[in-house]
């Protein structure tokens, strides 16, 4: 049986998090015939993988901070319908991590984002196929994604921008489809919709599903999995973890990784690590159409998404920064519809008949770094110690090869090529 490098005896490395990648790193320990015990305060899936879009995709693995994003942001001051809303608080560290956002926004820093993530995300495909094959229903079907806008103009820029940034690692098309034809790309998609494109192979999970799936696969090769478990901390001797404290007792363990999105930072602290995590709030709800969309759609100028998911439509969107907290503003869950109304036409008439029709409203706080890229590495300081969170909108989408790497990292003690650009170190300049 393999072993931590270092460790001994047959005590597991403690994965803490239920989500999707703190279940695909756990899958992919147990894969390498390694001791796996994943511990979730909740159930599984039950966070962020809950109600995000589910897109498990190429064209849309870009870093959040990009030139023009901060003035977009500062824009939205007192506007709470705007697609990314800015709520300034009285904190300093929210300040300092907006200074750090603003700095990551220029090309040069989004550009070696994007190729950082392009490049860990190469595989991500092949990874579900894997996942299939062992026996996980992944969900995944690959409709493809079209994405819609009310400007061809707009259209054409979004489809410049993509192809210089995609440098061949995804097939795009020649050019957009215009006019009336537009929405013709999907038959959901309103007359309003002058200029779209089609990207092929674009996939889409069910991510509560997907969560479900994996922790039935570990369960099904005897990884303990403790839900409604509270991590309370650690201990350590030595430099090293050699137990993980839970309301439920004491977990012997030869490693732990972190990847508890939202409470990575403070369960880091306890090991002497500071990480720069805000929550970037999102919200979603499903929604009953006819016709329901047959492909993932992204609505170019109102930066909302739509995805076949479960037989219904879930819609969402938003980036709202107003701190580390899921208080569901539901002024943003109405202006996640009227943007999609624009794409979808009126499948309601008036904000007041949303409660009536639509399922499910949730708000989560994604994970995100003030450079948009997670942190995928070893905790410094603490020579057992792993970290995988930071993944922001892509989780779904990275987890599997988040998962995959990190347990090649766990298992062998040496940092696969791909984790350089998520060192924690970079963190600290």
């Amino acid at each position: 049986m393999s072993s931590v490098p270092g460790s001994a005896g047959d005590a597991p490395v403690v994965v803490i998090g239920g989500g999707v990648v703190g279940l695909c790193t756990a899958y992919y320990l147990a894969a390498a015939g390694m001791p796996v015990e994943v511990v979730e305060r909740r159930g599984l899936g039950s966070g962020v993988s809950r109600g995000n879009a589910g897109w498990v995709c190429l064209s849309h693995s870009t870093p959040v901070p990009a030139p023009g994003v901060l003035r977009y942001a500062l824009r939205s001051l007192g506007r709470p319908d705007s697609p990314l809303y800015l709520r300034p608080l009285p904190d300093p560290s929210f300040v300092r991590w907006l200074w750090r956002f603003w700095r990551s926004s220029t090309p040069a820093a989004f550009r070696r984002g994007y190729a950082a993530v392009a490049e860990l995300n190469h595989g991500t495909f092949e990874l579900f196929d894997g996942l299939r094959e062992a026996g996980v229903a992944t969900t995944l079907t690959r409709p493809g994604m079209v994405h819609a806008f009310l400007s061809p103009a707009e259209a054409r820029h979004h489809l410049a921008i993509q192809r210089e940034m995609a440098d061949g690692r995804y097939p795009l098309p020649d050019d957009v489809t215009i006019g009336a034809d537009a929405h013709l790309l999907d038959a959901a998609l309103s007359p309003r919709v002058r200029a779209a494109y089609l990207v092929e192979g674009e996939g889409v999970v069910d991510p509560e599903a997907f969560a479900r799936e994996l922790g039935e696969a570990l369960a099904a090769v005897g990884v303990k999995v403790q839900e409604n478990a509270e991590v309370t901390g650690f201990r350590v001797a030595a430099g090293r973890v050699t137990g993980v404290r839970t309301g439920q007792g004491e977990i012997p363990c030869s490693a732990v990784v972190v990847a508890a999105g939202m409470r990575s930072p403070g369960l880091l602290r306890e090991l002497g690590a500071v990480l720069p995590l805000q929550a970037g709030k999102g919200y979603s709800f499903s929604v009953d159409l006819d016709p329901a969309p047959r492909h993932t759609l992204y609505f170019g100028e109102r930066r909302a998404v739509a995805s076949p998911i479960g037989g219904t439509t879930r819609i969402g969107g938003t980036m709202e920064l107003s701190g580390n907290n899921n208080r569901l503003d539901w002024r943003r869950v109405v202006a996640v519809a009227l943007a999609s109304r624009h794409y979808l036409g009126r499948w309601f008439e008036d904000p007041d008949d949303l409660v009536g029709l639509i399922r499910d409203p949730w708000v989560g706080g994604r994970p995100f770094l003030p450079d948009g890229l997670p942190v995928v590495d070893r905790v410094p300081g603490c020579g057992n110690g792993f970290v995988a969170t930071g993944h922001g909108m892509l989780g779904v989408t990275l987890g599997p090869v988040t998962g995959y790497r990190l347990a090649e990292y766990v298992r062998t003690g040496r940092r696969p090529g791909v984790l350089v650009p998520f060192r924690f170190d970079r963190l600290r300049a």
